[in-house]
């Protein structure tokens, strides 16, 4: 830092050897008082240090709004918890403990939630946003107009025409355009932690706040196009005050240029620059997501370290984003660890990889689709929660998330864990033709993983009796609403709740993925009332048909449906031939009527396949919510949506 100051000395307009003494500012160069240059000088310096001055002002008002607004959400989540369902005594439910249960949610909080629900959940301006929803778009939109107002808030705008020293008759030209520039530097630097804090798996804001690390992944993009932008302008603004308005040129430019921490400011742009143009679409597409990801760690970090060399009088702001990634990889390296720390078979010690069974659903068409079981010492996760694999016999570089299928439970030590995935590019692919070349050498396959997690929040934590329930899955989605319903398949049955699951697939035997957790649905189902709803979407387009063609023609889609035990097969499954193939659910149809047909008691969604399908779920429950009507007590109308969305851009 001193090394920096002294550079700014030499070619700073202040007079040190004059000055009597120097006054502090916290993150800029110390200033020389009194001020010993001319006028216009002096009124310039006191433009930069005020307006240095108000930047970090602004900028701690900003962390304390962000902090104040934690703690406040922190301290009500403790003070008005919502009832949680492991409250609940196990027991079968009569219609007293669920009353109960739902007058322990007040009316005002019900009301207040379908309302959010309601304005707050569809998708907002999708060609700019993506599939992120307006409460997400209008946060954003309210941390960029603080940034907005005082990026130019407190700055005099004024020229000041100030004599060069030792050079008769030239002038520079001062402007605001050189505090400006500071400004939004500054503001650039305050803002990397919290970008830094938003991509943390391992998230302190999901520790405080309840909210699923991935729900922040939209601010965390956003934010950084914002970081983008104040740093490019702080760049062009300097530019043009030091190659256009200082005088004499091209002197200036090539002293000013050569100056250490001008030449890492440089590096910090060009690794900012790297990190957008990685981080759009087209470079993902041209790179790999696994390029980009592992890119983005490193240059991240490479970045913070430019902009340390840079102005390292702001470190206040950098050392909080060096600290929270370096505790994010620390806690993620130890969490693994601690998950294969095992005995071994020689009866030490060590690190033990999962050795997961393989089972292959060869898929020419649509790509082959792969599941792995498999049992592993550990504590159980909660139910809608993730870990991240790594097929270590394909590469050790990469980890993907995956959703267990199944309950978790401790039996004798060990906890089963069940995953499904479709092959499509990249490591799935690989691991994909791994799976079917070793089991076409045995039938008794198996690959060794290493698992990092749990990830995520419980999705049940808040399912009481009184709780209706809707899962709609496409595809290998099913992975994330099965385990819902093999819950409460377990729980004593509810008098008057409805249970439904809507699954869209490709093909009939794409049943067989979870033929075995299907069967377990299957028996409890009559005594639970479980509604099974199965859409075969693409069977036409089959080259090698599953279902028989004697089965009935309808010029409608392919319903399915199992309310009790009603056949000896676990799911009675009817494809629809004749006109409007590859046609989907009629999401808008089925959402209404489920809700409409519940007796009592609010509705939970869970949802998890392709983005169009959520994105269409979310338009659909928000126009299912009605304050005024939950304010009435028609509690049908507070429904909510809780959805899959770790991989939506």
């Amino acid at each position: 830092m001193a090394a920096m100051e002294n550079q700014l000395s030499a070619r700073h307009i202040q007079n040190f050897s004059e000055a009597t003494s120097l006054e502090k500012h916290w993150g800029y160069v110390d200033r020389a008082v009194p001020c010993m240059n001319d006028a216009g000088s002096c009124a310039y310096l006191d433009q930069v240090y005020g307006s240095h001055d108000l930047s970090m002002v602004y900028s701690g008002i900003l962390w304390a709004i962000i902090g104040g607004l934690l703690l406040v959400w922190t301290i009500a989540r403790q003070v008005f918890p919502s009832p949680r369902a492991d409250e609940v005594s196990v027991g079968r439910f009569d219609n007293e403990t669920v009353t109960r249960i739902t007058e322990r949610r007040s009316r005002l909080t019900r009301t207040a939630a379908s309302l959010v629900h309601r304005y707050l959940l569809p998708d907002s301006v999708r060609s700019i946003f993506g599939r992120t929803t307006r409460l997400q778009v209008i946060i954003l939109t309210v941390l960029a107009a603080y940034l907005l107002v005082f990026s130019f808030a407190g700055i005099v705008y004024q020229t000041w025409i100030t004599p060069v020293k030792n050079s008769p008759g030239i002038y520079n030209t001062r402007t605001s355009l050189g505090p400006w520039s500071d400004r939004v530097g500054v503001l650039a630097y305050a803002l990397t932690p919290l970008s830094v804090m938003l991509s943390s798996r391992e998230s302190i804001l999901s520790l405080l706040t309840g909210v699923p690390y991935q729900s922040f992944n939209f601010l965390h993009r956003w934010l950084g196009y914002i970081i983008v932008i104040q740093g490019s302008l702080h760049t062009i603004g300097w530019t043009i005050v030091e190659v256009k308005l200082y005088q004499p040129q091209p002197k200036t430019a090539q002293e000013w240029i050569v100056q250490l921490y001008i030449i890492w400011g440089v590096v910090a742009q060009i690794l900012i620059l790297m990190l957008f143009a990685l981080s759009t679409p087209a470079g993902i597409r041209l790179t790999g997501y696994e390029f980009f990801r592992k890119s983005h760690y490193v240059l991240a970090m490479v970045y913070i370290g430019a902009c340390w060399g840079h102005w390292a009088n702001l470190q206040c702001f950098l050392i909080p984003g060096l600290a929270i990634w370096g505790l994010d990889r620390g806690i993620r390296f130890i969490r693994s660890a601690l998950i294969h720390y095992q005995y071994l078979p020689g009866g030490s010690m060590g690190f033990r990889a999962a050795h997961a069974s393989l089972t292959l659903f060869s898929d020419a068409e649509h790509g082959d689709v792969v599941r792995m079981d498999f049992e592993h010492p550990q504590d159980p996760w909660k139910v809608g929660q993730h870990f991240y694999l790594c097929f270590t016999e394909s590469s050790i570089w990469q980890s993907h998330p995956f959703t267990p299928l199944n309950l978790p439970k401790v039996v004798d030590g060990l906890v089963s864990h069940s995953y499904i995935f479709r092959a499509k590019k990249g490591e799935t692919k690989k691991v994909a033709a791994l799976a079917a070349k070793k089991l076409a050498a045995t039938p008794d396959a198996r690959t060794p993983l290493i698992l990092s997690g749990s990830y995520g929040e419980s999705i049940v934590k808040n399912l009481t009796p009184d709780v209706n329930v809707l899962c709609v899955a496409g595809g290998t989605g099913i992975t994330y609403v099965l385990p819902v319903l093999l819950g409460l398949a377990e729980q004593s049955a509810v008098k008057d709740r409805k249970i439904q699951l809507v699954w869209a697939i490709r093909k009939k035997d794409d049943t067989r993925w979870i033929e075995r957790e299907f069967d377990t649905i299957s028996k409890a189902a009559k005594v639970h009332k479980i509604e099974v709803h199965i859409y075969v979407t693409r069977e036409a387009s089959s080259k090698t048909p599953s279902i028989s063609d004697d089965m009935s023609e309808k010029d409608e889609m392919a319903i399915s449906s199992v309310k009790g035990v009603q056949s000896e097969s676990p799911l009675d499954v009817q494809k629809i031939v004749g006109q409007g193939f590859d046609r989907h659910p009629d999401l808008d149809k089925l959402v209404k009527e489920f809700t409409e047909t519940t007796i009592r008691g609010p509705v939970s969604v869970y949802a998890s396949g392709p983005g169009g399908m959520i994105s269409d779920l979310r338009r659909i429950v928000a126009s299912c919510n009605s304050a005024a009507k939950v304010w009435q007590g028609n509690d049908r109308y507070d429904v909510t949506l809780l959805c899959d969305d770790r991989l939506e851009w």
